[in-house]
């Protein structure tokens, strides 16, 4: 069942039970409220008649039942559109009786008292309040039952009932219309996001929700419209990845294959069988860095660090006394100052992270130069600076850094082995320690990479 039909179903149930609750309470409270007037009216006319019974015959006068029939006879002519029908009796016969009215239905009094009973009966198909009372006449007790045809209230109150019914049917089609219209408006705003969801899993990513209110629908889009264009960037980011990866994979595979067919088809020298053989070893040692800095850049994405208290000035210091004759061979120049202090790193990845920032800078020195590792403790962690004089970056490529593949100059990049995937290890490194990687640089003046790690301080 769709949600506008729900809406609509559950609006017309609650409007049908307040309209059904709302005309049955005002049907009923008139019908009271002119059943006590009937009531009252016939209590009164009861009491008049008793009380000019009791002035004209005394307590202490005998009883003229000749005298109470002509009184009640006037009375009956005065009075006829006021009771149906009237009866005075004692205990042995019956005095005076005017109108046709089965008084047997009349419930059984007690004798001795002499209260006025009130009650509802039904006679040939109408409805009666019967008034009922003891009465003293001349020192002999008598009883006095009075009739009052109270039918026509009953059937105001039935045709009522159908004018209403008539009315609720017709209010219930008007309210059904509107209801449907409301939850039409309602759940069109979702309607419109099935669909933008519907075209989106069929790759149409560039369908959007139009955002039109500002209720919890409206922004419910605005989200909506933002994970989708997260979710379009990251496709076309793993697009570009895979573009990039396919791309640096054929080169060096096109070569080792063109060199091996070389060799297995071509009758070379010793020479050129050596210089085919070690360019085969090398573009297979390049493949084998990068499906190695792959693997660690897929395993640094699902992987949540263990950190420990370590000292960022003993590793800096044991890294740069290992690397350091290695780089002055290129005539690279170390150096390292660093603030002692402890803080929590996992050692090994931030190790891996200063051999890659070493090594971006060592690729852009190509005539050699210096290479300066800072460290400095904070509140919550440490800072590292790396600098070198090397040839710098363009400014348009300082926010691509950190892109898988993503290399400033392409050809020397290559040259040197490079696959533009060592700055986003080093990014993933940064953010298992909550901390973040940022670049400086100047073309021709160098470049300075600054390193936050937020992993707190033990």
């Amino acid at each position: 069942m769709k949600f506008s039909v729900k809406i609509m179903l559950s609006m017309l149930c609650l409007l049908s039970l307040l309209f059904g609750i709302g005309g049955s309470l005002m049907i009923s409270l008139s019908f009271n409220d002119s059943l006590e007037r009937e009531r009252s009216s016939a209590y009164n006319s009861y009491q008049m008649v008793l009380n000019t019974l009791q002035i004209v015959n005394g307590i202490d006068r005998q009883v003229d039942y000749d005298d109470i029939g002509n009184i009640l006879n006037q009375l009956s002519n005065q009075k006829t559109e006021s009771w149906t029908a009237l009866r005075l009796y004692n205990s042995e016969k019956s005095v005076y009786e005017v109108g046709v009215f089965d008084f047997s239905d009349v419930s059984e009094k007690d004798l001795a008292k002499q209260n006025i009973v009130q009650q509802l009966v039904t006679n040939d198909d109408k409805r009666y309040l019967i008034v009922s009372g003891a009465l003293q006449v001349g020192g002999e007790t008598m009883f006095l039952d009075m009739a009052y045809n109270i039918t026509p209230l009953f059937e105001t109150r039935s045709a009522q009932e159908k004018v209403y019914q008539s009315v609720f049917l017709f209010l219930i089609v008007i309210c059904a219309l509107l209801s449907y219209s409301i939850s039409r408006i309602l759940t069109r705003p979702l309607s419109e996001l099935s669909k933008t969801s519907q075209a989106i899993s069929n790759g149409n990513f560039s369908k959007r929700c139009d955002v039109k209110s500002n209720d919890e629908v409206g922004r419910l889009a605005v989200d909506f419209n933002t994970m989708v264009d997260e979710l379009e960037n990251n496709i076309k980011q793993q697009e570009s990845f895979i573009s990039s990866f396919a791309h640096e994979m054929k080169t060096p595979m096109t070569s080792v294959i063109g060199y091996a067919d070389l060799i297995r088809s071509q009758m070379l020298s010793e020479k050129e069988v050596y210089e085919s053989a070690n360019f085969i070893v090398s573009e297979g040692r390049r493949l084998e860095g990068l499906s190695q800095k792959l693997l660690e850049l897929f395993v640094l994405k699902e992987k949540a660090a263990v950190l420990s208290s370590a000292s960022p000035s003993l590793l800096i210091e044991e890294l740069v006394s290992h690397l350091a004759p290695v780089y002055e061979k290129q005539g690279i120049i170390l150096k390292c100052t660093c603030e002692a202090g402890c803080c929590l790193l996992e050692s090994d990845l931030f190790k891996s992270l200063l051999i890659n920032l070493w090594d971006n800078a060592r690729k852009a020195m190509e005539n050699g130069g210096t290479i300066s590792v800072k460290s400095v403790m904070t509140d919550d962690g440490c800072r590292i600076t790396v600098s070198d004089n090397g040839t710098g970056i363009p400014d348009e490529s300082l926010s691509h850094l950190t892109e898988a593949f993503y290399r400033v100059d392409k050809s020397r990049s290559r040259a040197q082995g490079g696959a533009g995937i060592g700055l986003a290890l080093c990014k993933e490194i940064a953010s298992l320690h909550n901390g973040s990687i940022g670049f400086e640089s100047e073309l021709g003046v160098g470049t300075t990479v600054t390193v936050e790690f937020k992993g707190g301080i033990l």
